[in-house]
């Protein structure tokens, strides 16, 4: 949300990272690293395929959205919010993503390490104390009454089974929550590693491909170019070549993870507007 907060406080920052757990074990994903900001959050995740991976978008949108107009009054605020899956398709891209997310803390002014509502406190740091705010493991959420549960976690789903951890805060410890051993193994166990691709990592560049690209829709020519990159990865041959069956494959993940139009979708993959309509589940527009 480019004009809007959507994370005014302490509280909504901390609602809004459970939350992301929370509908990560609804949809039975993994968070690797997270960071929420006050207007965009970004969430690295391991995920069956990219069904599951809109699910669980989805249900974050929806949980923080009803959190949202219930403290606010505001009705409707987040219906003006895009979320976004990019699905990360190479062992650089994955490195420089899961990098990049930890990175934005210092557009808030704040260090990497000190930025509390980020998961990068959890990396290469088992069995430690969190460092950067003194805060130590406090309670298992596992063993909160159901009031607490309500309380401090926000649902009232049934917690038992997870390994969840809150520290003297009553903020989740990121540690217990992320999929630590994922990010640690992509950077071969090598914390150096990833701090100088922190470092190095282009800003501008990462911003571009998961943020610009998605606030606004694409021209003919560019999206042209996306759908025909995405032909040679997915089927080593130029869109013009794609059978039909190919390109019914391909519609709903191209119409799922960019901004785009059915009209635009028709002139690009040469397809009437009602057939695409018909293949994506739509009604023509």
């Amino acid at each position: 949300m480019e004009e809007f907060i959507l994370c005014r406080d302490d509280q909504d920052y901390d609602v809004m990272v459970k939350y992301i757990f929370l509908c990560a074990r609804r949809k039975n994903v993994l968070p690797v690293i997270y960071i929420v900001m006050s207007n965009h959050a970004h969430v690295a995740i391991l995920s069956e395929n990219q069904q599951v991976s809109d699910a669980f978008v989805k249900e974050l949108k929806r949980c923080y959205s009803l959190y949202f107009s219930l403290r606010y009054r505001e009705k409707k605020v987040l219906a003006r919010t895009h979320a976004f899956v990019q699905q990360l398709d190479s062992d650089p891209y994955v490195r420089n993503v899961l990098a990049y997310i930890p990175r934005n803390a210092l557009d808030a002014g704040v260090r990497i390490e000190d930025y509390r509502w980020s998961g990068y406190r959890a990396m290469f740091r088992s069995g430690q104390e969190n460092a950067s705010t003194g805060a130590t493991k406090n309670r298992a959420v596992r063993n909160l009454s159901r009031r607490q549960c309500f309380d401090l976690m926000h649902t009232r789903d049934d917690l038992r089974d997870v390994q969840w951890m809150l520290d003297a805060h009553d903020c989740i410890d990121p540690s217990t929550a992320c999929d630590t051993a994922y990010l640690e193994s992509a950077f071969l166990g090598d914390q150096a590693f990833f701090l100088k691709t922190i470092g190095s990592v282009n800003p501008s560049e990462m911003r571009h491909r998961l943020e610009d690209v998605f606030s606004g829709r694409l021209t003919d020519s560019e999206f042209y170019k996306e759908v025909n990159t995405l032909c040679q990865r997915w089927f080593q041959k130029e869109l013009s070549l794609l059978s039909l069956t190919e390109k019914i494959r391909l519609l709903p993940y191209v119409y799922r993870t960019r901004r785009t139009t059915i009209p635009q979708l028709a002139r690009c993959f040469s397809l009437p507007r009602d057939s695409i309509a018909k293949y994506l589940g739509k009604r023509p527009g």
